[in-house]
C-alpha cells in the first residue's frame, strides 16, 4: 500500500500566484522584460531562504514556490508566510522586485498589448493537503510531510486540525 502524507507546514500562510501570458511573442523586447525578472527574484528570495534558517539573515518570508508552463505563458505559485511578508517584499526598494516592475512597465509602455502579467493573493485560513507517491508536490514539498493520521484521516478532518 502506498503510504499517505500530509504536509508538515504549521503556522499562517499566504499563497500567492503569479503569471505572464505572451500575447505577441514578436515583440522580443517586452516579453524579455517580463520573463528575464522572475528568476532574479526568485534566486534572492532562495538566497535569501538559505541564509534566514543558517541565521545569518532575518527571514522575509517566502517559503518557497513552483513554476508551470502553459501554451504562451506560465504561472508560478509561491507559497509565503504572510500576505503582509509579500507585500513587505515587493515594496522594499533594495530588493529585486521593485527594480525589475518598474523596467517591466518601462518597456511594455511601447506595447501594452503585448504581455499580461498578472497576480492573485490569497491568506489562507486553514490547508488541507494529502500525498500518495514517491514525491510529494506543492507545500509538502517545501514544508516536509508527515503521516495523514497525524492530522486526520479525511480531508474534512485535516482541514480542521490545529496548526493547518
Amino acid at each position: 500500500m502506498v503510504e499517505r502524507v500530509t504536509h508538515a507546514y504549521e503556522g499562517p500562510l499566504a499563497v500567492f500566484l503569479i503569471g505572464l501570458r505572451v500575447h505577441k511573442p514578436w515583440r522580443v523586447g517586452v516579453v524579455g522584460s517580463a520573463v528575464r525578472a522572475m528568476p532574479r527574484m526568485i534566486v534572492e528570495l532562495e538566497r535569501n531562504k538559505a541564509a534566514a534558517a543558517r541565521g545569518e539573515a532575518e527571514s522575509l518570508g517566502y517559503l518557497g514556490s513552483r513554476s508551470t508552463v502553459h501554451g504562451l505563458g506560465t504561472t508560478m505559485i509561491q507559497w509565503w508566510r504572510s500576505v503582509d511578508d509579500i507585500y513587505a517584499y515587493a515594496n522594499a526598494t533594495p530588493l529585486e522586485h521593485r527594480p525589475a516592475w518598474l523596467a517591466f512597465y518601462r518597456a511594455a509602455g511601447t506595447d501594452p498589448s503585448a504581455v499580461t502579467i498578472w497576480h492573485e493573493t490569497y491568506a489562507v485560513s486553514s490547508a488541507e493537503s494529502i500525498y500518495a507517491g514517491p514525491a510529494p508536490f506543492g507545500l509538502a514539498a517545501i514544508a516536509g510531510t508527515v503521516p495523514v493520521g497525524r492530522r486526520g484521516e479525511t480531508a474534512r478532518e485535516r482541514i480542521a486540525a490545529p496548526g493547518r
